[in-house]
């Protein structure tokens, strides 16, 4: 049995890219469902290769909840505009597909829920101010079972989940743990860089 479930998990491991979150507190990295969510984990991919999360701090961390990220006002972490901000507005790849995607209206994506992934532990998700088509460049990182924030839930939040951690939790847990005030870590936590393994895989798919 034990071959079998291996075997079962092999598949999703050949096909998703893995991105390495280099922060200043260590590494997670992170499976991409660029076969369930191929408009979002493509957006993410784009700007992770072209460098705008490098330098980028989390802005907002809070223990049993989350931890968010990709707000490029929060190159300063002491911004009061970090969480604000977005991308540019242009076009990307679509990895799964190979359709031209846009981001617009502030660097938005059209929403993309269509894969019932819950926001559970260890998932990652696409942040967006409660808007339709409002998600850019910001995420989170569950530490929690946040499933209340489910697109299917019913409820008002609706936040597509595009990835889950499959190596650095532990460090997850502890960025989602340091020191704060209003949520912002008193000691800056930031990303070095972001780095995609794998793409070359699905192109010989």
């Amino acid at each position: 049995m034990a071959m079998f479930a291996v075997a079962a998990i092999l598949p999703s491991l050949a096909v998703n890219p893995v991105a390495t979150l280099s922060t200043s507190l260590g590494d997670i990295k992170v499976e991409l469902f660029l076969d369930r969510v191929p408009r979002t984990a493509s957006n993410f991919i784009d700007l992770a290769q072209s460098g705008f999360y490098e330098g980028v701090h989390f802005h907002r961390v809070i223990p049993g909840f989350m931890n968010q990220f990709g707000c490029p006002h929060a190159k300063d972490p002491k911004s009061s505009r970090a969480g604000t901000g977005g991308p540019p507005d242009g076009t990307f790849k679509n990895l799964g597909t190979g359709a031209t995607e846009k981001r617009s209206n502030g660097g938005n994506i059209e929403d993309e829920n269509i894969s019932k992934d819950s926001n559970a532990p260890g998932t990652l998700s696409m942040a967006n101010t409660g808007q339709k088509n409002s998600g850019g460049s910001q995420f989170f990182l569950n530490v929690a079972n946040n499933a209340n924030l489910d697109w299917f839930s019913g409820g008002q939040s609706k936040h597509p989940v595009f990835g889950k951690v499959v190596e650095g939790m532990d460090i997850a847990t502890k960025i989602s743990k340091v020191k704060t005030v209003r949520d912002n870590p008193v000691e800056p936590i930031k990303m070095l860089k972001i780095t995609i393994e794998g793409l070359e895989a699905k192109d010989d798919l």
